[in-house]
């Protein structure tokens, strides 16, 4: 059985007010003794003064990854191709 390890290694932000405009997201899967990986970035323009702001001090990983989907990365196809 394949599983799935999604993880955000790298963020990347604006130092004055934590607006992080890249993320660096990591797909592996793995099967027993047999891996692969797919890497790769996804851009964000969110407007820090908005109410959905989130600064990076107060970020989660899921968060993140449900940028990282909903920014055009998919997930499934990604771990279908993996």
């Amino acid at each position: 059985m394949t599983t799935f390890t999604w993880t955000i290694p790298t963020l990347e932000r604006e130092l004055s007010d934590g607006f992080v405009y890249t993320a660096h997201w990591r797909c592996t899967a793995t099967d027993g003794e047999f891996s692969a990986t797919s890497y790769g970035t996804a851009g964000f323009s969110q407007d820090p003064e908005a109410d959905s702001f989130v600064p990076y001090d107060q970020l989660t990983e899921e968060q993140v990854l449900q940028w990282v989907w909903a920014d055009g990365v998919d997930k499934d196809a990604t771990e279908a191709a993996l």
